[in-house]
């Protein structure tokens, strides 16, 4: 696998679950998997449990610091210019997975995985906090450059490659489009899993004489796959590679509604050229969120939803509320407004980046009067754009509101992990949802979701794992709000659902269970090989 993210390293979203996930549950069924990442400044390598790895054919050299015994070049030309960068490899094994973290400066002086930090902009005040990487293009390129010269170097000729998102989607081009790589990799395939299609997320860049010099594919495919005339990583990658988006209704969506506007009409382009888009939803390690072991996800007390024992979650409860009646100081997140210490009011939580997209707009349009209407609180725990981080904040200090609504601005798993155990129902009202996966982490938790009816989020069974609403407005949410309070006052329901959520994630949803989809389209991918051609 080739990433920019993977858990417990390195992540901004869900790439990182579902990169570390996939690859241990086909590590842990026999499968040889091996996954390539960059070297982030933010992370200590031998700390990690890194070690240099050396290669035969190399050269000594220093690079951010630190000394290898085995550094190689790689072509990174630009315009009228040749130019090569200098690369090193990390590698241990966890957990059955071959993991190697590329060292180069473009990687080494980030502080970010995708944008710049706040420290980074108190140094150089161009690189404003929060803004993507002026170097993004390249970083993806050579990432995806690196990932073959190691194969190379290791005499290692893959199955299948399987790349992560548009930072990785040019990879299956030039491996095809290159001559030494195009004999080398004759016998192996391609996967291009697509984790967010939406504008913004395709890695795209418009300078298309510096995409054609830095990746060094021909003139004719840098052209022939440019979108709102841009170069775009995953149009290149649907001619060359089996290709897949994070669930069977997302993929739907970008091919056959108006959805796919969303994208730049990307799907809508793809079946125009008779390329087509699969579908696998998205899995999860129920293991990452067992109640059971409460010391792990930083718990009050344990409990199981399966076999009925839910005093604990009450216990969860308590201590969520405990911890948020007063405003206090937090190490990661800044507080605004409190909750009641009163564990019989239904408690709603929301946690995510407060952007349009995952709908923060339709929840603050019916907040206030769905306050005045029901004696419920609500608790936010997130971070993002800063209109609406202003909205949430005028919103706790309502007087129809204040004492039953908190914001917790920021971002701790362990708090998240909280919130998700002490929370009664989950709020979801993306305006699109590729997969989604707080769903499946408030359910295993015994927080029902209630979700807008889109992309992956359709896993959720209306009445029976969750609720859900096809029109996303503010009247429709509040329905659905008032319909799930109908169940928490009828407590052998309100378990029933509970219950029903857990057991479908382990009998669907599980990585040993979606981990078959994708062999299938390994399989898939092996067959368009040049050699099986």
């Amino acid at each position: 696998m080739v990433s920019r993210e993977y858990d417990g390293l390195a992540g901004a979203g869900g790439v990182k679950d579902a990169c570390c996930q996939l690859g241990e549950a086909l590590a842990s069924n026999g499968y040889a998997v091996s996954t390539v990442m960059p070297r982030y400044g933010f992370m200590d390598p031998v700390e990690l449990g890194f070690s240099p790895l050396l290669l035969s054919g190399t050269r000594p050299g220093e690079i951010c610091g630190y000394w290898f015994e085995s550094c190689f070049d790689v072509d990174m030309n630009y315009p009228h210019a040749e130019r090569r960068e200098q690369v090193a490899i990390w590698h241990q094994v966890v957990n059955g997975v071959s993991l190697y973290l590329v060292e180069a400066w473009c990687y080494g002086e980030k502080q970010g995985v995708y944008t710049y930090t706040e420290e980074e902009e108190k140094k150089e005040s161009w690189q404003h906090s929060g803004a993507g990487h002026f170097d993004y293009f390249a970083m993806n390129v050579l990432l995806q450059k690196v990932a073959l010269e190691l194969m190379i170097f290791q005499g290692e000729q893959p199955w299948v490659i399987h790349c992560q998102d548009g930072h990785a989607a040019i990879l299956p081009a030039i491996m095809r489009e290159t001559s030494g790589y195009r004999n080398y990799f004759r016998n192996s395939g391609a996967v291009v899993t697509i984790h967010n299609a939406g504008l913004g997320y395709h890695q795209e860049v418009a300078d298309l004489e510096f995409a054609r010099a830095i990746t060094g594919l021909p003139e004719h495919v840098i052209h022939g796959a440019t979108l709102d005339d841009k170069f775009d990583p995953f149009l290149v990658a649907a001619k060359y590679a089996v290709l897949n988006t994070v669930s069977e209704n997302y993929a739907r969506e970008l091919q056959e509604t108006t959805e796919d506007f969303r994208t730049g009409w990307l799907g809508h382009t793809l079946v125009e050229r008779g390329l087509f888009l699969r579908g696998v939803t998205n899995g999860i390690d129920p293991d990452a969120f067992n109640p059971e072991e409460p010391e792990k996800l930083g718990l009050a007390a344990p409990f199981s939803i399966v076999h009925g024992d839910l005093a604990g979650k009450d216990e969860c409860k308590k201590d969520l509320l405990a911890n948020t009646h007063y405003l206090r100081q937090w190490e990661r997140v800044e507080q605004f407004g409190t909750l009641t210490n009163d564990a019989e009011k239904p408690l709603f939580t929301f946690i995510g980046r407060l952007t349009e997209q995952k709908g923060m707009s339709v929840v603050l349009g019916c907040m206030e009067s769905f306050f005045m209407q029901q004696d419920v609180q609500l608790l936010i725990l997130g971070s993002g754009d800063a209109h609406m981080e202003g909205k949430i904040q005028q919103l706790c200090d309502h007087s129809a509101v204040r004492g039953r609504c908190c914001f917790l601005k920021g971002f701790d798993s362990k708090l998240a992990n909280k919130a998700y155990a002490g929370g009664d129902f989950f709020l979801i009202p993306s305006w699109y949802e590729p997969c989604g996966l707080t769903d499946y982490m408030a359910q295993l938790l015994g927080n029902l979701p209630i979700v807008h009816h889109v992309g992956g989020l359709v896993k959720v069974l209306d009445e029976e794992t969750g609720f859900a609403y096809t029109r996303n407005t503010p009247a429709e949410l509040t329905s659905a709000m008032n319909r799930a309070l109908t169940v928490f006052y009828n407590k052998p329901e309100l378990h029933r659902m509970q219950q029903n959520a857990v057991e479908t994630i382990l009998a669907r949803h599980t990585w040993q269970h979606v981990m078959h989809a994708y062999i299938e389209l390994y399989q898939e991918a092996h067959k368009r090989t040049l050699t099986a051609g």
